[in-house]
């Protein structure tokens, strides 16, 4: 399979790389949800083709609670695109409540899809992302700065995809593969109204997605290896 060229085209605030995303193939998986409908909306703004993943689709089936969800996607992308060239993992769970009256099955379920689920899939998606010199980036979000009452186990799972990106990025650096971790603060995605456990407190106006997404987007095409929640002020 042959990749877009990944060029230097210009120097950027901090990094001296822009990525070029005119034609380049990007599965967004939770492609449905209040910030990957929003991430895909950006993505095809910029010329990019974007295939959106998720446990109902639109275009690839793939849950990532199971461990061959990033096979299905590869298989999807390849199958209708002919490459892929950018994964982006915007898919995840909310519950909330205290530990002690939480459900184990629900914390089991929150590590799944928020921290398992994700390495799951980067273990699938970067033998081929590879063969693109692609990337591939997770949205941990600003939990996984600060624990919070009430969100423990959720925190607990946001914290832990995001520990691991750095050393995943570093493994990925060898095979060409840019690795990314956006914490943002909290967004008005819908999220909190699909808690499998549990009700949310009120949190306050959260911010835009189309302005996450745009911020992020931009993340992509100067190669930034994270953005922390100050970072979307």
């Amino acid at each position: 399979m042959s990749g877009i060229d990944f060029q230097c085209r210009a120097p950027t605030r901090h990094y001296a790389c822009v990525r070029e995303l005119n034609g380049v193939v990007v599965v967004v998986v939770g492609a449905t949800g209040g910030l990957g409908s929003a991430l895909t909306a950006e993505l095809r703004s910029r010329g990019a083709v974007v295939l959106g993943a998720g446990r109902h689709g639109p275009d690839i089936v793939a849950d990532l609670r199971d461990s061959h969800a990033g096979d299905a996607i590869v298989r999807g992308a390849l199958g209708t695109q002919g490459r892929l060239d950018g994964v982006i993992n915007a898919a995840g769970i909310v519950a909330f409540g205290d530990l002690v009256v939480t459900d184990p099955a629900v914390i089991e379920e929150l590590f799944l899809t928020n921290a398992l689920g994700p390495l799951w899939l980067a273990r699938a998606v970067l033998p081929t992302l590879a063969e693109s010199k692609g990337f591939f980036a997770t949205i941990s979000g600003v939990v996984a700065e600060q624990s919070l009452a009430n969100l423990v186990p959720y925190c607990a799972s946001k914290a832990a995809i995001s520990h691991a990106i750095p050393g995943l990025r570093r493994e990925a650096r060898r095979l060409g593969v840019h690795v990314a971790d956006f914490r943002p603060p909290h967004t008005e995605t819908g999220l909190t109204g699909r808690a499998i456990a549990g009700s949310a407190p009120s949190f306050g106006p959260g911010l835009d997605p189309a302005a996450v997404a745009r911020r992020m987007v931009d993340a992509i095409e100067a190669n930034e290896p994270e953005l922390a929640a100050a970072a979307f002020a």
